[in-house]
């Protein structure tokens, strides 16, 4: 693998992640915000009425709300997509050509979808987003173990549900070996679900209709993030290796052993 190409596609994933990062931010802040917003109403009136009217004075906020809900969401959010397109690139320059007779968009694509559905889906649909007001305190911390477990446990099994496809194809043909490799992620994912503990910490006063609206708003929030570093990092891929930005970036498309 040429060393400048990969870096070339290291620099554009970079670029393409904030893009995402911006896309995704704008999502959080016009949609999700006012679901936290309601969910810390909800949360200070539950407080108030624990400790009365005489129940000592307001904690002063170390960070306001306003910054949270700005400043913060922002550097959270666009630190994320550096970080995370970076990754991204580096798996692109080594999955481009190796799985597959996938142009440079298709291949973005693939690998954007990929890391929606294992990072993100699968381990919210088993420990989802909860707004402020829902969970007990005393186990965020398992709760935030489990859910990475989670997500580890998506990725290694994604990646082996790769390998075994690829070498099933030869007995049993691409389209074949495909559902085998498929059914065997969903099937090891479904134990995992079955056997890692769960938590229903909801209480029976907070709404329905406003869990579900933040929970599907985070939801938005990595499908749009996703799908713009998909489509971005694909055409800035397709410029650098099909257009001619860079002789020697061509070679990335072309794996070595």
């Amino acid at each position: 693998m040429n060393s400048i190409s990969v870096r070339a596609l290291l620099v554009r994933g970079m670029i393409a992640g904030v893009i995402a990062g911006a896309l995704a931010l704008a999502v959080a802040y016009f949609l999700g915000e006012s679901q936290v917003d309601a969910a810390i109403a909800i949360e200070e009136a539950h407080s108030h009425a624990a400790h009365g009217s005489g129940g000592g004075g307001e904690e002063e906020e170390l960070v306001s709300r306003t910054m949270q809900a700005t400043g913060g969401l922002a550097t959270a959010l666009l630190v994320f997509g550096v970080a995370v397109g970076g990754i991204a690139a580096l798996v692109y320059a080594y999955a481009l050509g190796r799985i597959g007779n996938f142009g440079p968009r298709a291949t973005a694509a693939l690998i954007a979808g990929a890391a929606l559905l294992t990072v993100y889906v699968v381990p919210f649909l088993k420990y989802p987003a909860n707004p402020p007001a829902v969970g007990n305190p005393d186990t965020i911390g398992k709760r935030t173990t489990l859910f990475f477990l989670m997500v580890a446990l998506s990725l290694l099994l994604a990646v082996a549900a790769v390998i075994i496809g690829k070498r099933l194809a030869p007995a049993l043909g691409n389209w074949n070996a495909t559902i085998a490799a498929a059914a065997g992620f969903v099937l090891a994912i479904g134990l995992a679900y079955a056997f890692l503990p769960s938590f229903d910490e909801v209480g029976k006063d907070f709404p329905a209709s406003l869990l579900w609206q933040f929970r599907l708003s985070t939801l938005a929030v990595q499908t749009t993030f996703w799908a713009g570093f998909g489509l971005i990092f694909g055409y800035l891929t397709e410029r650098l290796l099909v257009s001619g930005d860079g002789a020697d970036a061509r070679r990335v498309a072309t794996p070595v052993g």
